[in-house]
């Protein structure tokens, strides 16, 4: 399996190797846009890999800081009208670059950059830019998304 993230339609598509299509899902990523640098609380661009896969098993809207879960259930309530609260609920997939100077190493690591592919408490905005760099996703979603990518499947994610 292989995803490919189009920043500009705001999705994530799942094939099989041989590219054919097998789901998509509405995602959220940056609101600052597409960047590469560290600080800069954008969507890496380019290829990356699955590094890891967190939090199998875990309950649905389980919060998760630093990649631990904290024992908290996000509800409605604990967010209330607060959208810049990002939660990562549910399941993490971590990603890593693969492009040495563009989104591997340096000051362009997108591994170093915590960023990940995981289930929101900003369900309102999915669909739009609103993330702090990380690829958003529906709890539900990031669920069945988990039990069909492997650590070490790609991941491309670019502006169109």
């Amino acid at each position: 399996m292989h995803i490919k993230i189009s920043i500009k339609e705001q999705k994530l598509h799942v094939y099989q190797d041989d590219n054919v299509w097998v789901k998509s899902f509405v995602i959220s990523t940056a609101e600052k846009g597409p960047g590469q640098n560290k600080g800069s609380f954008c969507t890496p661009l380019g290829q990356h890999i699955v590094r890891a896969k967190i939090g199998n098993g875990a309950p649905l809207f389980a919060q998760f800081i630093a990649r631990r879960l904290t024992g908290k259930i996000w509800n409605s309530t604990m967010s209330g009208s607060n959208s810049k609260e990002d939660w990562i609920l549910t399941r993490i997939l971590w990603l890593s670059g693969l492009e040495v100077g563009f989104n591997r190493l340096g000051t362009q690591d997108t591994m170093q950059r915590f960023i990940y592919i995981h289930g929101t408490n900003d369900l309102a905005h999915l669909g739009q830019p609103k993330s702090h760099g990380c690829i958003r996703m529906d709890n539900y979603d990031i669920i069945d998304l988990f039990d069909q990518i492997n650590v070490g499947d790609h991941v491309l994610i670019n502006e169109i």
